[in-house]
């Protein structure tokens, strides 16, 4: 347990290195609230919208406003170390990406239940695909929408 804490912190310490050099590079100011936000991103294992965070954030009893937080993912969205994601619907999700593997999602069309799956054939096929075409693959984004086993098809089908 105390390996998987330490590799969490050690993940931490690095992104706010990647961030802190990011902000000066490109001449933005580095605030506690910022920080903040990206450590309160890593703790999380779950897809989350902005406004979620804020909500978040300010039961924990931070200080930071609603536009700091929408900024702020901006901000992590540009420097790699959040993905964002639209799942079909206005919202927008996003997550943590540093130090994590690719992986694929299973998007409830009912109830909005995002699940992470990871298969080496994709990352076959993206390899094969590449080479057949002559085609230099940077990244990929396979989503499947349908239908959760929580119930969401049976209660959509006996409200037809």
């Amino acid at each position: 347990m105390a390996t998987k804490e330490k590799r969490e912190d050690n993940v931490i310490q690095e992104v706010i290195g990647i961030f802190s050099s990011y902000l000066e590079e490109n001449g933005f100011r580095k605030t506690p609230e910022r920080f903040a936000i990206l450590e309160e991103i890593y703790n999380r294992n779950d897809h989350f919208d902005a406004e979620a965070l804020y909500i978040h954030m300010k039961m924990q009893s931070y200080r930071v406003s609603r536009a700091t937080v929408y900024n702020t993912l901006d901000l992590l969205v540009n420097c790699d170390l959040v993905k964002k994601h639209q799942f079909g619907k206005n919202l927008a999700q996003y997550e943590k990406s540093y130090g994590y593997k690719q992986h694929d999602h299973l998007i409830c069309e009912d109830c909005g239940k995002v699940m992470e799956f990871c298969d080496p054939r994709i990352q076959q096929i993206k390899n094969m695909m590449g080479d057949l075409l002559k085609f230099d693959i940077t990244h990929h984004s396979l989503n499947l929408y349908g239908h959760c086993q929580r119930g969401c098809k049976q209660t959509e089908n006996s409200e037809k």
